[in-house]
């Protein structure tokens, strides 16, 4: 049976059943359940006689069921017409028509789940204060029945309509909840890659500045690294632009050079301005999630460029290590002479440890920071990475030292 199903579906084009033709083969086959029990509620209370009253109530069934294609868009209206219709069946055959039939149910809900709420309970009250005045001329009912049964259709409409302005509303702080948190990643990423650019590309030119007439050759390398530092920041702030252009919904790529492979790149970096920094890099290193691999990278260079920046002087050492599940980094300073201080403590430090922290959580990681008993400041973070198919048991540690020159 499950086979004959999908060869069906497989030969039968279904394209063509788009959401709007879907609600209208639905509608139409509840109103055609709802005429065909009228009429057979009819000729059953009539005992199958045959007179103009009935053929004419019967016509009435019919246009009563047909006014409720339009109540999405017009549900005042469509319970007016059928108010109208409801009291000139039971006019004509008592025993036979119910003002309290599914179309004006039906029109009552429409009413409370497409209208604000005052117009709605207008609504409902009018053709509830009608209904009972035709009940006064025709009894059929408990009037009391009645108006409970209104009431209550009216307000199940009103908390259908409710619940999905919420669902909406939900729908629409989610979408703006996304984009304040694209925007603050975004200004983490140019705040670290001008933080870090600039404050080499100024450091080189002073040293360049410094040296030009003494030593020609050394400032020349300077301006020349200086140069290539600064075609890097235009690289990644190009990137970052071009996310912003961007139309697709995938996750955007890692900054041009932002990976942890690029670690001992960024320290020499560092190291030709003027830095002291040793790395160690311990464990086997492998592939990482993009979003780990830029968050180390990140956090090595907002380390350095916060030990530069505050501790004058300092002697740095980068430690990263590749576990089976993990992967730590430690980025230390000894303070320099003194002047060492923490990021958070500085104007304009917002993007600082707050960034790399917030970075290291989206993670599923822990990133501590604090200045060190001994002097000099300490950042610390571990990140879990998930354990590959290539490694199956504990891979040999491999230590790799680069003290500088």
């Amino acid at each position: 049976m499950v086979a004959y199903v999908r060869t069906i579906r497989a030969r039968v084009p279904w394209r063509w059943l788009t959401p709007r033709v879907r609600s209208g083969v639905f509608t139409g086959l509840v109103l055609l359940v709802i005429v065909t029990v009228d009429l057979g509620n009819l000729v059953q209370k009539t005992h199958g006689h045959a007179s103009a009253r009935i053929i004419i109530v019967a016509a009435l069934m019919v246009a009563r069921a047909a006014a409720l294609v339009p109540r999405r868009r017009h549900p005042v209206a469509v319970l007016a017409v059928i108010v109208i219709l409801d009291i000139a069946a039971h006019a004509l055959v008592p025993q036979a028509a119910d003002l309290q039939s599914a179309p004006s149910l039906i029109a009552m809900y429409s009413c409370g789940r497409y209208r604000p709420v005052a117009v709605g309970w207008i609504a409902g009250a009018t053709a509830a204060f009608v209904f009972s005045l035709s009940l006064l001329l025709w009894p059929s009912s408990s009037i009391l029945s009645g108006l409970i049964i209104f009431a209550l259709t009216i307000a199940l409409g009103q908390y259908m309509r409710v619940r999905r302005e919420m669902a909406v509303r939900r729908g629409v702080e989610a979408a703006e909840t996304a984009v304040r948190i694209e925007r603050r990643r975004i200004a983490r990423e140019l705040h670290d890659v001008v933080a870090h650019h600039i404050s080499v590309m100024s450091v080189l030119v002073g040293a360049a500045r410094t040296t030009m007439a003494i030593d020609p050759v050394k400032a020349e390398e300077a301006l020349l690294t200086t140069e290539r530092t600064a075609r890097e920041a235009l690289a990644e702030m190009r990137q970052l632009l071009a996310v912003l252009r961007a139309d697709g919904t995938d996750d955007p790529e890692p900054a041009l050079g932002a990976r942890a492979a690029e670690v001992p790149a960024l320290v020499a970096a560092v190291r030709a301005a003027g830095l002291r920094v040793e790395l160690e890099i311990a464990g086997t290193v492998r592939e990482l999630p993009a979003s780990v691999d830029l968050a180390v990278y990140r956090i090595v260079q907002e380390a350095l460029t916060n030990t530069r920046k505050h501790a004058a002087g300092a002697q740095a050492s980068v430690w990263i290590r590749y576990e089976r599940a993990a992967i730590a980094v430690e980025v230390l300073d000894d303070g320099g002479n003194g002047t060492a201080a923490s990021t958070a403590a500085q104007p304009g430090g917002g993007y600082g440890l707050g960034g790399m922290a917030e970075r290291v959580a989206l993670c599923g990681g822990r990133l501590q920071s604090g200045h060190r008993p001994e002097g000099g400041f300490r950042v610390q973070a571990r990140i879990p990475v998930p354990v590959t198919a290539e490694i199956v048991a504990p891979a040999a540690i491999d230590s790799q030292v680069d003290h500088g020159s």
